[in-house]
């Protein structure tokens, strides 16, 4: 599709999703980006957050990332990140398993703690904007 942007969200092992979308939308260190057709180049890295992909016909794709790099280039928009799962690939239960430990101080570091808290709220945020 000419009027479209060529998307393509790539984890470490394998790409996760790779079509024609109209929109993406995807949380930077500097906020929320959105990109559409003609979008200037650029390249940021990403924090552990949810990306939602919107195709012309309107349907959205939600992923989760755990941080990574999205570069936008000639209508091409490259989401890459060491892990990246589509919202039906998560397991709501376990993520909120993990808050539940994490906010109970079940970690051994605050460190390890807040980054259990960011991963499980990005999954279950991820499920949610799916439903």
């Amino acid at each position: 599709m000419a009027d479209a942007l060529h998307v393509e969200l790539v984890a470490a092992d394998r790409t996760v999703w790779s079509g024609e979308a109209a929109m993406v939308i995807a949380r930077t260190v500097d906020g929320d980006l959105g990109v559409l057709k003609g979008h200037a180049p650029l390249l940021s890295l990403l924090t552990q957050a949810v990306v939602e992909i919107t195709s012309d016909e309107g349907h959205t794709v939600v992923a989760v990332v755990d941080g990574g790099f999205i570069s936008v280039a000639n209508d091409r928009v490259s989401v890459l990140s060491e892990h990246a799962l589509l919202s039906n690939e998560i397991d709501v239960d376990a993520a909120r398993t993990e808050l539940e430990q994490a906010n109970d101080g079940r970690f051994d570091s605050a460190d390890e703690a807040e980054r259990a808290i960011r991963r499980a709220e990005a999954h279950i945020r991820a499920v949610e904007r799916a439903s």
